[in-house]
């Protein structure tokens, strides 16, 4: 199991340099910022910014979309990211949810999410490649041949389907196991189908980690299923909510969801909170005392999570951060030691 940690573009740069030192320390593998232009502050600076201030952590956008940049400025963006801090760069894509609504927009089609995945991957190695109908290819000379990892954001069949063809790993904003699996099954199905090797296909739980009591958690936290809430709406309106292809259990706490405002995305002052019941919340985070952090990442783990990303913007970062790198890290790596050795024996 790997450990990221993800910033909204709020933080300061002063915090997110002392955060981030504090979290490859504490063993986190992972930095990654969202990517919301008009709601949050530009991340490739920041990310440019961490990178300086860090040896091994790798970082990337959560997420980023085809349809704010052109593809030739967001490929030169990444793999110059890329090459400066000798291949830590990491490209999670989606629709672009609030990205493109806040300005009135649709999101983009998950075609286009593929071919963008495609043709951004193939300008960073190198390739010459058009796009778009540009009259004119684009290769970039400096390029050194950087496969750059790839995720895709997904929920519904349609877009797991399209991150296990086309991405190496998924992004999966929940943290319940069994919703987990299901996911994570979906996308490894169509990375096989395709010919790709499923057990290196990568599956990532990003989902807000919070220390205390129950109240505590809650309070915290409650914003987050009203994000994901944003999704699965989509999902309901897409295929129903009385369906085999949608969990009744992803499906069934929106029913009395009013609306979503897209100005709030993410906040804990969102005015569209009251339908988040407190089971939802431990349900879609990692919330309790250490020991029930483990507990459940173990859970997550079994279900074939890859990754535990924490949304870390629910206060009381320091000693999330400590907490993970004194008690539960060391949980983990020290059944990878165990399982290393038993290889070699």
């Amino acid at each position: 199991m790997e450990f990221g940690i993800c910033f909204k573009g709020f933080v300061e740069a002063d915090r997110a340099r002392y955060l981030v030192r504090m979290a490859e320390v504490a063993g986190f593998k992972y930095c990654w910022f969202y990517d919301s232009h008009i709601l949050w502050r530009e991340p490739y600076p920041a990310i440019a910014m961490c990178m300086e201030h860090t040896k091994e952590m790798r970082f990337g956008p959560l997420v980023t979309n085809p349809d704010v940049r052109d593809w030739s400025l967001a490929a030169s963006l990444f793999g110059s990211l890329a090459k400066q801090s000798g291949g830590r760069f990491d490209v999670a894509v989606g629709r672009g949810d609030s990205s493109r609504r806040v300005m009135g927009g649709k999101p983009a089609s998950l075609e286009r999410v593929a071919e963008f995945v495609s043709k951004v991957k193939g300008m960073v190695r190198g390739d010459e490649v058009s796009y778009d109908g540009n009259p004119n290819p684009v290769k970039f000379p400096w390029a050194v041949g950087y496969e750059m990892p790839s995720w895709i954001g997904a929920y519904g069949p349609m877009a797991l389907k399209c991150a296990g063809e086309h991405a190496d790993g998924v992004v999966l904003q929940i943290a319940e196991p069994g919703l987990c699996k299901w996911f994570a099954d979906q996308c490894k199905e169509a990375a096989a189908a395709v010919g790709k090797d499923p057990e290196k296909f990568r599956v990532m739980a990003a989902a807000p980690a919070y220390l205390g009591s129950a109240e505590a958690c809650f309070e915290a936290t409650k914003w987050f299923p009203a994000m994901v809430g944003n999704h699965v709406a989509d999902i309901v309106e897409k295929y129903g909510k009385d369906t085999d292809l949608v969990p009744h259990s992803l499906t069934s706490y929106v029913e009395n969801r009013r609306g979503y405002d897209y100005s709030k995305h993410g906040q804990s002052d969102n005015p569209y909170l009251d339908f988040i019941t407190p089971e939802v919340v431990s349900s879609f985070c990692v919330l309790g005392q250490a020991s029930d952090h483990i507990q459940k990442i173990h859970a997550l783990e079994d279900a074939g999570v890859t990754q535990f990303n924490i949304y870390l913007d629910s206060g009381d970062e320091e000693n999330i951060i400590a907490t993970y790198g004194r008690e539960i890290i060391p949980e983990f790596q020290a059944e990878r030691s165990t399982s290393s050795e038993a290889i070699a024996a």
